[in-house]
């Protein structure tokens, strides 16, 4: 729109000037009519005297020249009208041209602030979808913060639920942790229990011992009364029994406690 309107005020400046340029030679036009105009006057003036030097000597030729004096002038009073009445209507069209002109330039005129207020309206209206982008880039924006922080909800729900399962997971180690201490404290007690019982039982063997002991003890000595021919090595031997029993026992004692 600025380069056309630049062009078409170019074009109305070189119009303008081109008109004036008509209007200078048509000025000039006119003088030099006006010119030919005085040289054909003095022409004529030369003419009227060379015939008033003849109408002295052809006095008939002076009336009809007269005639044609009068003749000539009302020709050129209406030449001179017929001139003033182009001359008017040179004028008349000159105002014309310059109404038309003026008209042109009006147009002109609303044709510019036509395509100034198209171009405002088209600025208005870019700007309006410059303003829709915008909320519409606003909105897309809005929607993913959302998404992003539905997406990070979800995010530390899931690491809860992982928590959770590893809290699970962790309580679950620990209870078989303790479950297998119950179970050891379990094994632990049976083996005292054991233990116990086995120390019953060797206490038990003891006192079983004892009562065998006792009952070899009556033996012998009803046996010495029977015999008192044992020798020394035999006695020495039963003690080398008794002690090897003893030891024997003491191993199976060991072997039980491990």
């Amino acid at each position: 729109n600025i380069t056309w309107f630049s062009l078409s005020g170019g074009l109305f400046i070189k119009e303008s000037e081109r008109e004036r340029e008509r209007e200078k030679e048509r000025e000039r036009e006119r003088e030099r009519e006006k010119e030919k105009e005085r040289e054909r006057e003095k022409e004529r003036e030369r003419k009227r005297e060379r015939e008033k030097e003849r109408e002295k000597k052809r006095p008939r030729e002076k009336e009809r020249e007269r005639k044609r004096e009068r003749k000539r002038e009302r020709e050129k009073k209406r030449e001179r009208e017929k001139e003033r009445e182009r001359e008017r209507e040179r004028k008349r069209e000159r105002k014309r041209e310059r109404e038309r002109e003026r008209e042109r330039k009006r147009e002109r005129g609303k044709e510019r602030e036509r395509k100034r207020e198209r171009k405002r309206e088209r600025e208005r209206e870019r700007e309006k979808e410059s303003e829709r982008e915008r909320k519409r880039e606003r909105e897309r924006k809005r929607e993913r913060e959302r998404k992003k922080k539905r997406e990070r909800e979800k995010e530390r729900e899931r690491e809860r639920e992982r928590e959770k399962e590893r809290e699970k997971k962790r309580a679950r180690e620990k209870e078989k942790e303790r479950e297998k201490e119950r179970e050891k404290e379990r094994e632990r007690k049976r083996e005292r229990e054991k233990e116990k019982e086995r120390e019953r039982e060797r206490k038990r063997e003891r006192e079983r011992e004892k009562e065998r002991e006792k009952e070899r003890e009556r033996k012998r000595e009803r046996e010495k009364g029977e015999k008192e021919c044992v020798t020394e090595e035999l006695r020495k031997k039963q003690r080398e029994n008794k002690k090897e029993k003893g030891r024997k026992r003491e191993r199976g004692r060991e072997k039980k406690n491990i």
